[in-house]
């Protein structure tokens, strides 16, 4: 298989502008610093740890620009406009032809690379590959990037329960693999768990 590329979607971390349902429940600062370190920290463990490049999807856009402050990666890609789904497919089709790649958030304390390992690995045997979160939604989703899927994101009712089940309807006829579930952490509820 050839080298993957793994795509971790981040926000420029500015106090009030990120993980603002999380701020919610715990406040801004706390939110704030809870989103920096989560990507420092998973940009740093992820980052040559396995058979794939490790690219930054960045939003907003004006921020795409290398600096000390982005952890280690070999490259960084806008996110561009529109919802999440439309900008998680702009990063998943950036990869060229044939070379799978794997997407996740920068808000998975768990995350591994032994987790990603694995979602690449599905993707020898498998179109897509989805890592489940507890919510209903998924942490991660991975492309075999060996023919096109035209609208994968499609009516997904994002932030529910539903979300993983909308998108895998999106894959009708396709070879579906599905791999560790883990948390991502969105609200008071999931940080208070982390944290005891």
């Amino acid at each position: 298989m050839k080298k993957g590329v793994l795509l971790i979607m981040a926000k420029t971390p500015r106090i009030g502008a990120v993980k603002t349902r999380l701020a919610r429940d715990i406040g801004v600062l706390k939110a704030w610093q809870f989103y920096r370190t989560s990507l420092a920290r998973t940009a740093r463990r992820l980052h040559g740890a396995g058979n794939w490049e490790t690219w930054i999807q960045l939003t907003p856009d004006r921020d795409l620009r290398p600096a000390r402050r982005w952890p280690p990666s070999t490259g960084l890609l806008t996110q561009g406009p529109g919802g999440i789904g439309e900008r998680m497919q702009r990063g998943l089709t950036a990869v060229p032809h044939g070379v799978p790649a794997v997407l996740i958030g920068s808000d998975i304390p768990g995350v591994t690379p032994a987790h990603i390992r694995r979602a690449f690995d599905a993707l020898k045997h498998s179109d897509a590959v989805f890592g489940p979160a507890r919510d209903g939604g998924y942490w991660l989703v991975g492309f075999a990037n060996r023919r096109s899927i035209r609208t994968p994101f499609k009516d997904v009712r994002w932030s529910s329960k539903h979300a993983l089940y909308d998108t895998i309807a999106n894959f009708a006829h396709r070879r579906i693999a599905l791999v560790d579930a883990l948390q991502d952490v969105d609200d008071g509820d999931a940080y208070k768990l982390l944290t005891q």
